[in-house]
C-alpha cells in the first residue's frame, strides 16, 4: 500500500491531491495527519472505504468516519485540531510546515482476510517560497516586514494588517509574494517597540506606512492597495476614507463598517469602550462612546441579557452616535473588496460588508465592488490550508472567550476561495491603475 501526494512539496496555498493505492479491496483504511506546532501536535484522523481496485482518491471519496466528512484531500490539513494549543498562522515563515501522513488498514475488513497494511509520506508546505525576499522594516517608527517576489518588478503591492490579536501577518504577506505580489506586513500594536494594546492607535502611523511603501517604489501603478483582517478590516475602510488619494484599492476581510471602541484589545486602564484610533492626537468618535443603546458588553465576560440580544444591534439604537461613527467609505473612489462570513459570531462582518457595498452604490461609486460572503463561514477566514477548526476561542489580549462562528469546512473553503479571488483582485486593480497612470 502507498500514499501518493501531488505535489508533496510546494507553497502553503497550493492544493494537494492525495490517493491511496495497493490497499486490500473493500477494506477500511484509516488516514492520519499530524503536524508539530508550538504548543504540541495538530492532528486529523479519518477512515475511508477502499474501492474494488484497492484505491482511495480523497478528492472523490468522502470519509466514512472521522474528523471531516467531505471529499477533499486538503481536509487532512484544514480539519486538524489540537486541544489546548495555540492558534496557527503565526509560524516562522523561514520554516516550512511539515506534515506526516499515515495510513493503515483494519485487518479483515476487506473482501479477503488480508493483514494490516501501512504506509507513510511527508508533506511540506512552504511559507516563504523560492525567490521571495523577506526584509524587516524598522524605520521612521514603523514595525513590519516586506516580502518582495522574485524578479525585477514593478509589482502589484499591498499593505497587510492583522486584527485585534495584533502582531505582524507575515504568513499572508508571504503567500501574496509567492503569487507575484509585493506585500508589506505592517504591525500597529503587539509588535516589537509598539503598544501592547490597540487603544489610541494614531492614524498618522498607518499613513507613514502607506507613504513608506509608496516612496520605496517598484509598485505597479505607483500606489499600494491596503488590506486588513477584522479590526484591520475596519482600519482598511477607515484609511481608504481618510487617505483616498494615497491608496489604489482595498480588500477588507471580516470588517466593521463603524469606528468601534477598543473592545477586547483595549488597554485595561481605558477599558473596552475607550477609543481605538486617534487623528492629530484626538480620539475618533466611536460606536461605544457612551452609547445610550448599550447596557452590557461581552469583552469582560458579561452574559447576554437574553439569547436574542446582540450588542452591535443594540448600539444602533443610538442613532446620533451610529451616524457619527460610521466610516464614510463613499469618500473612496477606488476598487473595493469585502470578504465576510454569514455565520460570523465575533461581529456582524456580513452586515458591515453589505453596508459598505450599499453605501458605495448609493453614492454613485463607479469602480469595482466585490463582496465575497460565505454561507458556512465565520470570523476565521484566513489563508488556505491551515487548520480551520478554531471556532470557540480565547482572545489573545483580553482573555475573553467567544465564538468565531462558521464550520471547519465552511471556514476552509472560504479561506481558499477568497485567497484566490483577492489575489486576482489585487493584480487586476494594480494593472488597471497602471494603465490609468499611463
Amino acid at each position: 500500500m502507498e500514499i501518493h501526494v501531488d505535489p508533496a512539496r510546494g507553497p502553503l496555498w497550493q492544493r494537494r491531491s492525495v490517493r491511496i493505492t495497493g490497499a486490500a479491496p473493500g477494506s477500511v483504511v484509516n488516514v492520519r495527519s499530524s503536524t508539530e506546532r508550538d504548543g504540541g501536535p495538530w492532528v486529523c484522523q479519518v477512515s475511508f472505504l477502499v474501492d474494488n481496485h484497492g484505491e482511495v482518491d480523497l478528492d472523490v471519496s468522502a470519509p466514512v468516519s472521522g474528523d471531516y466528512r467531505v471529499a477533499d484531500s486538503m481536509g487532512l490539513f484544514w480539519a486538524q485540531s489540537s486541544p489546548g494549543a495555540g492558534r496557527p498562522g503565526n509560524e516562522d515563515v523561514h520554516e516550512p510546515i511539515s506534515t506526516l501522513l499515515e495510513a493503515w488498514t483494519i485487518p479483515g475488513s476487506g473482501f479477503e482476510d488480508a493483514p494490516e497494511q501501512r504506509a507513510t509520506v511527508s508533506v511540506e508546505q512552504r511559507l516563504l517560497d523560492e525567490g521571495v525576499q523577506r526584509e524587516e522594516i524598522r524605520e521612521d517608527g514603523l514595525v513590519g516586514t516586506l516580502f518582495t517576489p522574485a524578479g525585477e518588478g514593478p509589482f502589484p503591492t499591498i499593505i497587510v494588517m492583522n486584527g485585534s490579536g495584533g502582531g505582524i501577518n507575515e504568513v499572508r504577506a508571504a503567500q501574496y509574494a509567492s503569487k507575484g505580489i509585493q506585500a508589506f506586513a505592517l504591525g500597529y500594536f503587539r509588535a516589537e517597540g509598539l503598544s501592547h494594546y490597540i487603544s489610541r492607535t494614531p492614524l498618522e502611523y498607518l499613513e507613514r506606512g502607506i507613504d513608506f511603501i509608496t516612496e520605496r517604489g517598484n509598485i505597479l501603478g505607483g500606489r499600494p492597495l491596503v488590506s486588513g483582517q477584522s479590526r484591520g478590516g475596519e482600519l482598511t475602510l477607515l484609511l481608504a476614507s481618510r487617505y483616498p488619494e494615497k491608496i489604489a484599492g482595498i480588500a477588507a476581510f471580516v470588517p466593521g463598517s463603524y469606528v468601534f471602541g477598543a473592545q477586547g484589545a483595549a488597554d485595561p486602564e481605558e477599558g473596552w469602550n475607550g477609543p481605538t484610533w486617534t487623528s492629530g492626537g484626538e480620539p475618533l468618535a466611536h460606536f461605544w462612546d457612551d452609547n445610550s443603546g448599550v447596557t452590557w458588553q461581552p469583552w469582560d465576560g458579561d452574559p447576554r441579557p437574553d439569547p436574542h440580544r446582540d450588542v452591535y444591534m443594540d448600539g444602533l439604537h443610538d442613532r446620533e452616535l451610529a451616524l457619527a461613527s460610521r466610516i464614510p467609505i463613499e469618500n473612496f473612489p477606488g476598487p473595493v473588496a469585502c470578504v465576510s462570513g454569514l455565520d460570523d459570531r465575533a461581529w456582524p462582518s456580513s452586515m458591515a460588508s453589505r453596508v459598505v457595498m450599499n453605501t458605495l452604490a448609493r453614492h454613485g461609486h463607479n469602480n469595482t465592488r466585490l463582496h465575497l460572503d460565505y454561507e458556512a463561514a465565520g470570523h476565521n477566514i484566513g489563508v488556505p490550508f491551515l487548520p480551520a477548526t478554531l471556532i470557540d476561542v480565547t482572545h489573545p489580549v483580553s482573555g475573553a472567550k467567544y465564538s468565531n462562528g462558521g464550520t471547519p469546512v465552511g471556514n476552509a473553503r472560504a479561506s481558499e476561495d477568497s485567497f484566490e479571488q483577492i489575489v486576482d483582485f489585487i493584480i487586476t486593480t494594480a494593472a488597471d491603475h497602471n494603465r490609468g497612470e499611463e
